[in-house]
């Protein structure tokens, strides 16, 4: 089995392949306070829920945009299922080239999706991730990465529009029907849900008008894709796991013979 972890800045998913086959998922904060045995424990304590065991796990591979919580991965890897872990990053082969002024400086979770969304749908994509920050990616038909944009993700900006605005208070994050409403909370709503939509929707018709062509698929991914999806008109196809799939992808790309 491989055990795949994608550390995002608020979330950590991770997934259990067997065959290739992602047979269990599961998400929890990110707490760069936690120390490796304290993981080993939560995780331990996961696999038995789904009757699983660690001293099943194969290998190990992190995607990581956290660096402080790299250590504790790392080390919990070493002592609960006795392997070295997959750290994407400099050295690991992606097959993707990357086209980056600064190829470091892109984002190891925008180089997995990438490299998933490729093998499954092909080039030129477009690729959104709804994470803590929202990612525009673009890869053209040749396998290279060419860069994109990052826009404050959903819940970011919504906090920090309760933060500065002393009388509105916290709404949940679900559609209204409509947009000219007529209470206070649904008119949040419906301004951060729909002025989110059109600000998708914009950024992918400036890429697609930069890539020079319409026939561009676009893939969301993250934990507020499908939200945001149903409404805007850009997104083709929505792949709640992409990141973990380039995971499993990478994984096999980078596998040794034991």
């Amino acid at each position: 089995m491989l055990l795949a972890f994608d550390v995002g800045n608020s979330n950590i998913v991770l997934g259990v392949f067997k065959d290739n086959e992602l047979i269990t998922h599961w998400r929890m904060a990110t707490d760069n306070a936690k120390s490796a045995d304290e993981i080993g424990i939560f995780v331990s304590q996961l696999f038995a829920y789904e009757n699983l065991s660690l001293k099943d796990v194969d290998d190990v591979i992190i995607s990581s945009v956290v660096p402080h919580v790299m250590y504790s991965l790392q080390h919990m890897s070493s002592k609960y299922c006795e392997r070295e872990a997959i750290v994407i990053g400099p050295g690991i082969k992606t097959g993707m080239n990357i086209k980056y002024d600064n190829p470091r400086q892109v984002g190891a979770d925008r180089i997995v999706n990438a490299v998933a969304g490729f093998k499954k749908f092909g080039g030129p994509i477009i690729i959104v991730d709804f994470g803590t920050a929202t990612t525009f990616c673009a890869i053209n038909e040749k396998c290279e990465y060419l860069g994109g944009a990052i826009l404050p993700g959903i819940k970011i900006s919504s906090d920090a529009l309760f933060q500065r605005a002393a009388k509105l208070t916290h709404v949940e994050l679900v559609k209204p029907d409509r947009v000219i409403c007529k209470n206070t909370s649904q008119s949040i709503q419906a301004g951060i849900i729909y002025g989110y939509v059109g600000s998708v929707d914009y950024l992918v018709a400036k890429m697609k008008e930069e890539l020079g062509g319409d026939n561009i698929k676009v893939i969301a991914t993250g934990g507020l894709a499908t939200l945001i999806a149903t409404e805007a008109e850009s997104i083709n196809h929505v792949e709640k796991f992409l990141t973990l799939e380039g995971l499993n992808i990478i994984y096999h790309m980078n596998k040794t013979k034991k």
